[in-house]
């Protein structure tokens, strides 16, 4: 893990933890990276309730409720705003957490989609004001796809945690 990873890790458990914020995760493409950053702060189970690697489709159907029918039309599937949106609200439900961010992405070197290319990973957050999702473009090696991918999910947990502090 990077120093500016740790860094942004560090703030998701400072400002949860002076808020008062729980926090979880969904992801895929980055396996755990997400909570094991997280985790590699002191004081951290203070603020991480979880986290779910559904890399597998059915893991995302069968724990996180992600819709059959997002996963199988080929316009939309796992790397989709739709995809990344149910995967966060699965997280916040079944890791009973006040904010909840997930990745779903193609981390590379294979993988690409028409429309798709490796770097391309769709970001979840959800939080008791709703749901949304972003999507990145990120170059570079399967490792760094994945290591950005990651600084910038705790980034948004920041922006969540930020968003439900201020009711």
């Amino acid at each position: 893990m990077s120093p500016e990873t740790f860094e942004a890790a560090r703030r998701v458990v400072t400002a949860g933890s002076a808020a008062g914020v729980t926090v979880g995760a969904a992801e895929s493409c980055t396996g755990g990276l997400v909570c094991g950053a997280i985790t590699a702060v002191a004081g951290s189970s203070e603020v991480l309730r979880g986290g779910v690697v559904s890399y597998d489709p059915d893991i995302k159907v069968e724990v996180l409720g992600v819709s059959r029918s997002i996963i199988d039309d080929p316009e939309v599937g796992v790397v989709s705003g739709a995809c990344a949106e149910q995967m966060a609200c699965g997280a916040r439900r079944v890791l009973s957490c006040d904010v909840a961010v997930s990745v779903t992405g193609i981390a590379g070197p294979g993988g690409a989609e028409p429309g798709k290319p490796v770097g391309t990973v769709w970001f979840g957050l959800a939080d008791g004001h709703g749901v949304r999702s972003s999507c990145s473009h990120f170059a570079g090696s399967r490792d760094e796809v994945r290591e950005q991918a990651v600084r910038r999910a705790l980034e948004l947990l920041c922006e969540g945690i930020a968003e439900t502090s201020k009711g």
